[in-house]
């Protein structure tokens, strides 16, 4: 529900929620919470309108999830494209500053990174940028180095797709993806067969069913780290379920009874657009 500036209007919120079976009291409590974890600011505009604005944490996690959900699309229109060079990262962060290493490991594993040992992380991408600005926030730039290298064996292990398997939980990601798009399958001809017969989709089934399908994806697609396709089995069905998704998403925009409400999840359409 947040706007491209991370404003989230209570009187747009509220009949969504609702409509999707969520209380007053639970999305309070939620909004709570999340200011609570400094990822909004509770404001009132000069009509006296309560207003959520995303903080800078707050527009991290958005922005994140804006550029990983044009990752996916784009690496799925490309198909191929790694240039077969791992990047690590590596660092020896003080036992003083346990907390300080925990949060920078989370921000590794959020990045698609994983654990080869303790101290050492590896991924396919260049994500050496975004390390260093994390470190960065974090001051602890001098206690962490980077490399990258085509020549990389792990546990005996040399082939790219093994080291893959071994490092991702690769097959765990296959079925879960695999679940997700057997049950949308059939959500796209059902669409379609309503716009043939010129029906509307009126709020109470778009928002609930998006919501729905939204949180269902989310589920896998928070735990996939976005291999390039090379070191995936083929056909992946992460590409699948995503591709299910647009033409659930485009079909039901078309169908929908009010075209005036507000449209949830606003950064999904601004980042497969063009792609």
């Amino acid at each position: 529900m947040a706007h491209e500036d991370g404003r989230i209007l209570v009187q747009e919120l509220m009949p969504v929620a609702l409509t999707c079976g969520q209380t007053d009291a639970q999305v309070r409590s939620c909004l709570r919470r999340m200011v609570g974890e400094e990822l909004l600011e509770r404001t009132v505009d000069e009509d006296g309108l309560v207003v959520y604005v995303a903080t800078q944490k707050g527009q991290d996690v958005l922005g994140g999830l804006y550029e990983k959900t044009k990752l996916a699309y784009g690496q799925d229109a490309a198909g191929s494209g790694w240039d077969r060079r791992w990047r690590l990262v590596f660092f020896a962060i003080p036992e003083a500053m346990r907390a300080t290493r925990d949060r920078f490991r989370d921000r590794l594993l959020d990045l698609g990174g994983a654990q080869v040992h303790p101290g050492l992380y590896i991924s396919p991408h260049d994500w050496h940028a975004k390390v260093r600005t994390e470190a960065s926030k974090l001051a602890i730039e001098g206690f962490i180095g980077m490399a990258t290298t085509d020549d990389l064996l792990v546990g005996g292990l040399q082939d790219p797709r093994a080291i893959a398997e071994r490092l991702w939980p690769v097959k765990t990601l296959f079925e879960r993806y695999k679940v997700f798009a057997d049950e949308l399958r059939s959500v796209p001809t059902a669409l379609a067969e309503m716009r043939n017969r010129h029906e509307r989709l009126g709020d109470d089934l778009f928002l609930s069913g998006a919501l729905a399908v939204a949180v269902a994806f989310q589920e896998c697609f928070h735990d996939d780290p976005l291999l390039p396709p090379e070191l995936l089995p083929r056909p992946w069905p992460g590409q699948v379920a995503r591709e299910l998704l647009v033409q659930c998403r485009k079909m039901a925009l078309m169908i929908r009874a009010t075209r005036s409400q507000p449209v949830p999840f606003r950064y999904f359409d601004a980042a497969v657009e063009g792609i």
